[in-house]
């Protein structure tokens, strides 16, 4: 193994595209001056068919939608320019976006963009005196009625799609973590064992976008 793949070379790939696990952050070589932020469902199972005869005490149940779910969710602070993930946290379904936003920024952004779910991010104590501009898009009440009447309330509308295609980016690394790399459901019980699989997870999708951006 040590002669087809050196460990030490491996590491000096690996290292600077490894987001930190946990609630830490993370100076990263190729912050531009911005980050985007998001989080999503990842399934548990809820079968009680186990030793303990219970559903696992570190998972949770949450209303999305009209459709509930129970398991975790991963937080995750991406750069604007690449689509590189530069940090992530973890916590039990039920948590709120808004309490782990404070752990999801470098330091060294000048802007963030998030979806609505974040919205009176700025107003937090953590977080009210952070030198960034907050890009939060619109909850869907305030743009349904300016879609009726577009050519009226164009600018609006602009502004909500331009914000909407900058945040794309923060879809990715979830896409691939989840479509390529088959991560839709927890594979152990507990939040630590998860997160250290997720780390490795955000570090390899990384290098499958760096991948992409060189053959670019």
């Amino acid at each position: 193994m040590e002669n087809l793949i050196p460990w030490s070379r491996l590491i000096a790939v690996i290292e600077p595209h490894y987001p930190k696990a946990g609630n830490g952050r993370r100076p990263y070589p190729l912050i531009k001056e911005g980050t985007l932020m998001d989080a999503t469902i990842i399934e548990a199972p809820s079968s009680i068919d186990n030793k303990a005869g219970k559903r696992d005490p570190e998972m949770h149940q949450t209303k999305k939608g009209n459709q509930w779910h129970f398991g975790m969710k991963a937080h995750i602070g991406v750069d604007a320019g690449s689509g590189l993930t530069h940090s992530f946290t973890t916590t039990a379904a039920n948590e709120h976006d808004l309490n782990q936003a404070a752990n999801l920024l470098h330091g060294e952004e000048e802007f963030v963009f998030a979806d609505n779910g974040y919205r009176g991010v700025e107003k937090r104590d953590e977080l009210k005196d952070e030198p960034v501009d907050w890009h939060i898009a619109e909850g869907p009440s305030k743009v349904k009625e300016p879609r009726k009447h577009p050519q009226i309330n164009k600018t609006l509308l602009s502004i909500e799609y331009m914000k909407a295609s900058i945040r794309a980016k923060v879809e990715h690394p979830f896409r691939i973590i989840k479509c390529q790399f088959d991560f839709i459901k927890t594979r152990y019980r507990g939040l630590m064992k998860n997160d250290s699989k997720l780390a490795m997870l955000f570090m390899l999708a990384n290098i499958a976008r760096v991948d992409q951006i060189l053959r670019a």
